[in-house]
Formats: C-alpha cells, sequence, structure tokens
C-alpha cells in the first residue's frame, strides 16, 4: 500500500463522514442508459475541491482501486473529458483531487490542441459516453508551447513529426507576440481559449452545448502550486 493510501485513514476523520461518502462513493450512474447523472455545473465543481484538495492535502489518498475497477469493468460513465498536455507533470486523475477509473475521459497531446484524433476523442466522450463538461487544461512551462514560440522569434525547426505538431500553435504564437505578460505563458492562455472555442463549434459538442447537456471550459494548470486556474 502507498504512504498516500496510508493517511487515508486520517483524511476521513478530518472530514467526517459525509464529506468523505460524498469523495468516495462512485460517480452517479444513470441505469437506464449507463450515462453519468452528473450535471456540467456540478462536475466542475468536483473538480475544482479535487484540486484544491491536491494543493491544500497532496498526500491524501481517496482511492479504492481493486473495488473501483470491479464496478467499472463493464460500462462507463465519465463525468468530464479533458483534454491536456502530455507533460508528466500533469496528470489530470492526480491534480483534480486522486479521481478513480471511469471517472475521468482523458485525452493527451503535447500541447492540449485539437487534432482530428482528439476531437474524435472529445466528441465520443461528450456524445455517446454523455459527459457534461469539456476541460481544456493548459499549464505553465508548456514544451509545444515554447517550440511555438521559438518558430515565431527564431525560425526554429524540429525534426520529424515533430514540426507540423508545433505548427498548430504557431499562429497563436504569432498573434500572442509583443502582448504584455509572458510570451509563452501568453500562448499557453489563448491556446486553451482557442482549443476550447474549436472544441464548442464542432457539429457533435455544439448542439450539446446549445441544450445546455454539455459545458466547455479552457483552464491552466500551475506547476509549481498546484493549482488549477479557469480561464475561459
Amino acid at each position: 500500500m502507498c504512504e498516500h493510501c496510508l493517511a487515508r485513514r486520517s483524511f476521513l476523520a478530518f472530514t467526517g463522514s459525509a464529506l468523505a461518502a460524498a469523495v468516495l462513493r462512485p460517480a452517479q450512474v444513470n441505469a437506464a442508459d449507463d450515462m453519468t447523472t452528473v450535471t456540467a455545473d456540478q462536475a466542475l465543481t468536483r473538480l475544482k475541491q479535487g484540486n484544491a484538495r491536491f494543493v491544500e492535502s497532496p498526500k491524501l489518498c481517496a482511492l479504492d482501486l481493486a473495488n473501483a475497477r470491479e464496478s467499472v469493468a463493464e460500462a462507463q460513465a465519465p463525468w468530464a473529458t479533458i483534454l491536456s498536455c502530455s507533460d508528466s507533470r500533469v496528470p489530470p486523475e492526480l491534480l483534480f483531487g486522486g479521481i478513480g477509473v471511469g471517472e475521468l475521459f482523458v485525452a493527451r497531446n503535447a500541447g492540449n490542441m485539437a487534432d482530428m484524433a482528439t476531437m474524435g476523442t472529445v466528441e465520443y466522450g461528450a456524445g455517446p459516453l454523455g459527459a457534461p463538461l469539456i476541460v481544456v487544461l493548459g499549464h505553465d512551462g508548456c514544451g509545444a508551447a515554447k517550440a511555438a514560440c521559438e518558430v515565431v522569434e527564431k525560425n526554429a525547426t524540429f525534426p520529424g513529426s515533430i514540426g507540423p505538431m508545433v505548427d498548430a500553435i504557431v499562429p497563436v504564437a504569432r498573434a500572442m507576440r509583443g502582448k504584455p505578460g509572458d510570451f509563452v505563458d501568453n500562448v499557453v492562455r489563448e491556446s486553451a481559449k482557442q482549443t476550447a472555442e474549436k472544441i464548442r463549434k464542432s457539429p457533435v459538442v455544439s448542439s450539446l452545448v446549445s441544450s445546455g447537456k454539455v459545458k466547455v471550459v479552457a483552464a491552466r494548470y500551475d506547476l509549481g502550486s498546484g493549482m488549477v486556474e479557469y480561464i475561459a
């Protein structure tokens, strides 16, 4: 057992049985169609509360992985879709408070971009799986954003498929060049906002957004503090 899980008993004593039940219970599932009954606002609140636990009490673990794995073996009903960077320091399940299996539908790539495969993944999470919340999660110090800035400032080139990957962020870097503030961080924020807007306009997601069934938000994770800031 990991040292994080050893702290679980003190965590339960500190938070009380009511909050503990809220943290530990599986995502609510609609038995009729195997989709979550969690709303977008409820999902966003869960993510915010989980991130607060991650920041304030990072040693606490509220996972019962064996039971959780068994409970979702036959079907999944995630209550949020997270599009995040592949950066090894940005694991969504952990930074949102130790969320267990079957809770988040996650797509990750360098720069958290919505290319065709990723867009299809996000659409599948919102459509067939019924996840009501989509979060595009950028982070400070993003290598892909830095590379795009280097293309703009230094005409840098990158080998293999890295170049075309970075090219997707270059228009944002061009638009942010010379703006007040940190160049790379401005690109991180604006790229997350533009990707969220692109997802909102998806033929699958747009109708769900219009009907109020799905919410799309952009966010930025701070590597140092562990905090997630919602920016659009």
